[in-house]
């Protein structure tokens, strides 16, 4: 290989390297997501009175309440519009609106939903470390009662746990509890962080329990042992889709459901996590509803997970 022959295939390698950098640096395009069934059945199961769906979202719309530049998915609106016409559908009167990631922390299109609902709504809020204490405040006034943390990798990560306990006590001042959802199987390294906080924690789709590794898996083990001997531990009964290894509808799930409620029935909740984002099979609502008595067979049960154990965790009147 002569001079200009070497030059040449070095320049080119250098290009190359150049042009891999430029790739990699260039941003990584947002996925989109699925929409929520649009026909939510009439569940055949009757939900009793004043029961709350503890989990569940609204989505934009984003000509109003804009979603966060460094959202971790792209959504279709679900707006309030839709969301109260599926709770009229499947027999809900109240409800918790957990703020999701794609409005990062502005928190508006929960509290504006709150302000309407004449006492029905209650909110869990995405804050920051920054926020001040008029902001934390304002935020309580409003309805909000709680705080979320998601400590999974597709929604940003573990991030840093010296804001996470300066956030935690701060809002334990305010009387509120903090949200937790976690990586299938983490529960274990998470516990002796969870059994430290001053303040209730609720935990989010049942641990991110995986139905296909069953009862006995190390990770839903270590779920229960927490749930038994830490008072301040609440699990949301939610994600039997998540959890199912196969699909609708979703009965393998439901083993999971009863071990929780069986093993701490003060300290369970149920919700539908509508609009659903980010499941592998869209669930219908009123099918959701009708798995409760399976896992929740007698009414004194059905009446603590659905009425009497969120109206005492979110300070319902």
């Amino acid at each position: 290989m002569n001079r200009r022959e070497c030059l040449h295939l070095l320049t080119g390698l250098a290009g190359a390297a150049l042009g891999s950098e430029a790739r990699a640096e260039e941003p990584k395009a947002i996925p989109a997501i699925a929409p929520p069934d649009p026909n939510p059945k009439t569940p055949s199961f009757k939900l009793p009175p004043k029961s709350c769906d503890s989990h569940t979202h609204i989505f934009g719309p984003a000509s109003r309440y804009p979603f966060s530049e460094k959202r971790p998915y792209n959504t279709a609106d679900a707006p309030l519009e839709m969301f109260r016409s599926v709770h009229e559908k499947i027999g809900v009167e109240r409800c918790v609106i957990v703020n999701a990631t794609v409005h990062g922390t502005d928190n508006r299109v929960v509290t504006d939903a709150i302000a309407q609902s004449e006492g029905a709504y209650k909110g869990i809020a995405n804050v920051s470390d920054e926020m001040g204490e008029k902001e934390l405040a304002a935020l309580d006034k409003g309805g909000i009662c709680g705080c979320r943390f998601a400590f999974l990798k597709r929604l940003g990560g573990v991030g840093d746990m010296t804001k996470f306990q300066r956030i935690v006590h701060r809002v334990a001042e305010l009387g509120w509890h903090i949200d937790v959802y976690f990586e299938p199987g983490t529960i274990a390294e998470f516990a002796p962080i969870l059994t430290a906080l001053p303040t209730p924690y609720v935990i989010d789709h049942m641990g991110t329990v995986q139905a296909a590794k069953g009862l006995g898996d190390p990770g839903f083990t270590a779920l229960l042992e927490l749930q038994r001997r830490d008072e301040k531990c609440w699990v949301k009964i939610t994600g039997l889709e998540r959890a199912s290894a196969g699909g609708k509808p979703f009965h393998d799930a439901v083993p999971f459901a009863k071990a929780l409620i069986d093993n701490a029935l003060d300290r369970v909740i149920w919700g539908t996590d509508w609009p659903h984002p980010n499941v592998k099979v869209m669930p219908n609502d009123g099918e959701i509803v009708d798995l409760i008595p399976l896992f929740a067979p007698d009414k004194a049960t059905q009446q603590k997970l659905l009425v009497d154990n969120p109206a005492r965790l979110f300070r319902f009147s």
